[in-house]
């Protein structure tokens, strides 16, 4: 197994880091988090510099770029910010969803609005009885002559209010059946009639934003159901890995963020004549938060380099989603220790690590249903 990275993944990393110095600076995601705003301009930039068509097909206009090549951008973004990924990342793995269980003619239709930057994608699961409880989903979707009509309430929706944003929406369309066997997905614009979408006060990621979803008799069209009726568990299941590999990869990339800031100030900031990284309790702290991410980095990048290369990886991801959130969570509060009361004041990018990393062992399937997975994965049948 080879973790060097060729040439073009190389240009790839630095490209993006390029991009993300001149469209993402500091104030400017202070600005996003203080006013809660979705970072369109950024998101407009990663589509003309190609970054949303990277890892699709060349004949759906994609740049035929691996599983491998995506990691590698989120890392990069987050590292900047774990909220502003999520511009990124969440329109890929919807948009990959398409790609494998859309219609040729859905395919067609929506994934060069995406690459252009025309559409968003954002995808809502969750109900406030129903978060890892799949089983426990009461949004409805029923036939009406040719159309469908959608009821029910989502919550801790990411993303679902930016402009021209697609909701990938999954609802029962067979109550009386196992979840498994009577989910459908469908493509839900934000700005459908019937549709109210109130915006959530969060701790942190506050510029994607997180949604509560309202559907009252909201009327959609046959072509907007994804994989056919009664498959929204094969949509799930055929993107639950590429998902965790992703969101483990911008986990990795906000706790170097973190570190990177913690090791400027150390050098930075002098009390009783010398900068504070000079102290041995200080400098072991920095040790050892730079030695846990890229412990994290490594278990990372075996986990998408296995599903980059067709393995079956869902131990090695679910071990990388339990880590690197946890490793984000542990270096953000170690980091805020270090920077002291200046890491508690919302002038110093420290503080917003610290929010943000808290929804890291929630999002994207919590440390607990992780470790179930590693679990069952060791034969051991959990109840």
């Amino acid at each position: 197994m080879d973790f060097g990275f060729t040439d073009e993944q190389n240009l790839l990393r630095e490209s993006v880091r390029r991009l993300m110095q001149k469209h993402a600076p500091p104030e400017y995601v202070r600005q996003h988090d203080r006013e809660r705003t979705y970072p369109e301009e950024l998101f407009q930039a990663c589509a003309a510099a190609g970054l949303l068509a990277l890892p699709f097909p060349e004949d759906y206009g994609g740049a035929g770029g691996s599983l491998l090549d995506m990691t590698i951008v989120a890392e990069e973004i987050a590292r900047v910010s774990a909220d502003l990924v999520m511009a990124y990342t969440g329109n890929i793995f919807c948009g990959l969803n398409l790609l494998r269980k859309g219609t040729e003619e859905q395919k067609r239709c929506w994934l060069p609005k995406l690459f252009a930057g025309e559409i968003k994608f954002s995808i809502s699961m969750s109900e406030p009885d129903a978060g890892s409880d799949i089983g426990a989903m009461r949004t409805t979707a029923v036939r009406d002559g040719n159309e469908w009509i959608i009821n029910g309430q989502k919550i801790w929706a990411s993303m679902a209010g930016a402009k021209n944003n697609v909701i990938n929406l999954y609802v029962k369309t067979d109550p009386g059946a196992h979840y498994r066997q009577g989910l459908s997905l469908f493509l839900v614009d934000s700005d459908a009639p019937g549709l109210t979408l109130r915006k959530l006060d969060m701790l942190g990621r506050r510029a994607t934003g997180t949604y509560e979803l309202t559907f009252d008799r909201v009327r959609v069209p046959p072509d907007r159901l994804v994989g056919g009726e009664n498959k929204g568990w094969d949509v799930v299941m055929s993107g639950l890995q590429v998902e965790r590999a992703t969101s483990s990869a911008g986990n990795v990339g906000a706790a170097q963020g973190v570190v990177d800031l913690a090791v400027q100030y150390a050098k930075e900031r002098k009390q009783f004549g010398r900068a504070i990284g000079a102290n041995q309790a200080i400098a072991h702290m920095l040790a050892d938060m730079a030695t846990e991410v890229e412990a994290a980095r490594t278990l990372m990048w075996r986990a998408a380099w296995l599903a980059s290369n067709g393995h079956d990886a869902l131990r090695e991801i679910s071990m990388a989603k339990l880590f690197t959130s946890e490793t984000y969570v542990k270096v953000a509060n170690l980091g805020m220790q270090v920077f002291g009361a200046f890491g508690y004041c919302a002038e110093f990018d420290m503080e917003r690590h610290y929010r943000d990393a808290r929804a890291a062992t929630i999002a994207a399937g919590t440390s607990q249903i992780q470790r179930n997975l590693i679990a069952n994965l060791m034969g051991l049948k959990l109840q």
